[in-house]
């Protein structure tokens, strides 16, 4: 099962984030990272597999995983 998303969902994620967007965590499956709901930051880019890599304002540049976790556009 490809649990990738298709091309032209990464296209219209790249669209909605583009480098430079604010954005808020809402959720992240990964038990281990120190970010919290609520925590900000700032868009790096969207690979092609949809995760979103930001520069978290708590020092993290860890990525959002398309359809595991979840940021809103500040």
């Amino acid at each position: 099962m490809n649990k990738f998303p298709s091309k032209e969902t990464v296209e219209r994620l790249r669209k909605q984030y583009p480098a430079g967007t604010r954005v808020e965590l809402v959720r992240m499956n990964d038990q281990y990272s120190k970010l919290r709901p609520g925590d900000k930051g700032t868009v790096d880019f969207v690979d092609d597999t949809g995760t979103i890599f930001c520069t978290w304002d708590r020092g993290s540049s860890l990525g959002v995983v398309y359809g595991e976790d979840l940021v809103k556009k500040l």
